[in-house]
């Protein structure tokens, strides 16, 4: 099947490999463009390319794709039985919708119409839900409202953090989705009244309001991991939180409670396992502070 594979993220690559070993033809690779990265600001491809490259496809990195005719044409050009699309990170026209004989399927990495939008797997999480999973859909000009061609759920645990969880969503996402291709699914219509939505995530998203009961807390941090991370101030300095555990307790929100970094909350408390200050590397809660003592009844988030 001649197909355009579009995505940027890790989540896609398992899904570009995929296709690629099962034999099918990739015309081309959509992907957002290289980007300066870190302290040197060199220039960084995005995980689909650096992927796309390896397997020697062909990869296009347009910067838009609304409002300009001529990178349309080229999409219409290629002569595609469909386009498959993975967390690519730009809304297709109408016209490229429309394009590939059998349209364009979207691996979506939640359970819709729950969470559609920017970031279901962290909204998951925090939401408290019992299940998420991977759903194949038939892309329509809406944001994640297209048909659903197949599915698959995944318990959320009170282990679960976003990075597992993503990388068993990616895997489940790359095999559906040579599924739904070598067959016929039926369309099954999504329905408008039981949808929800997850907006795209900033930094501020990881900032800690101990106000709110340990087991909300405890979901923020599971969801957060990696990014945005959860984060409060420690003596004026930020202090990331990179897990922690539910923990009994009561006390004034913020307060530790003891020497070893539990945490009062609205409701109960956590414990913290992991933290990190800037510019220092990650360290478990011991080794923190045996060269960062933290009193009893220091309080956090000031």
């Amino acid at each position: 099947m001649r197909i355009a594979f579009m995505g940027s993220p890790n989540f896609a690559v398992p899904a570009l490999r995929m296709l690629h070993s099962a034999g099918h033809d990739i015309a081309a690779v959509y992907c957002q463009p290289a980007r300066p990265a870190g302290r040197g600001q060199a220039m960084r491809r995005c995980p689909v390319q650096v992927a796309a490259d390896d397997l020697g496809l062909p990869v296009r990195t347009p910067v838009r794709l609304r409002g300009d005719p001529e990178a349309q044409a080229a999409f219409g050009a290629l002569s595609l039985d469909v386009a498959v699309v993975a967390a690519y990170g730009l809304i297709l026209p109408q016209a490229m919708l429309d394009a590939p004989k059998r349209g364009c399927l979207n691996i979506h990495a939640s359970l819709l119409p729950r969470w559609r939008g920017a970031a279901p797997i962290q909204a998951a999480i925090v939401a408290g839900d019992a299940e998420t999973g991977i759903t194949i859909m038939q892309m329509d000009p809406g944001l994640d409202t297209g048909p659903m061609l197949l599915w698959e759920s995944v318990p959320i645990t009170p282990a679960t953090t976003t990075a597992n969880l993503h990388d068993t969503l990616a895997t489940i996402g790359a095999s559906l989705i040579l599924t739904t291709l070598s067959s016929s699914p039926t369309p099954v219509p999504q329905t408008a009244a039981d949808a929800t939505y997850a907006p795209k995530l900033s930094r501020e998203d990881g900032r800690i309001d101990w106000n709110k009961s340990a087991d909300i807390i405890d979901r923020q941090i599971r969801a957060f991991d990696p990014w945005p991370g959860t984060f409060t101030t420690l003596a004026g300095s930020p202090l990331k939180i990179l897990a922690a555990k539910p923990a009994e307790g009561s006390g004034a929100p913020g307060t530790v409670l003891d020497t070893a970094l539990r945490i009062a909350c609205g409701s109960h408390a956590v414990s913290l396992t992991r933290v990190q200050l800037p510019g220092r590397g990650p360290l478990g809660t011991d080794d923190f502070l045996r060269g960062h003592p933290v009193p009893p009844g220091t309080v956090l988030g000031q």
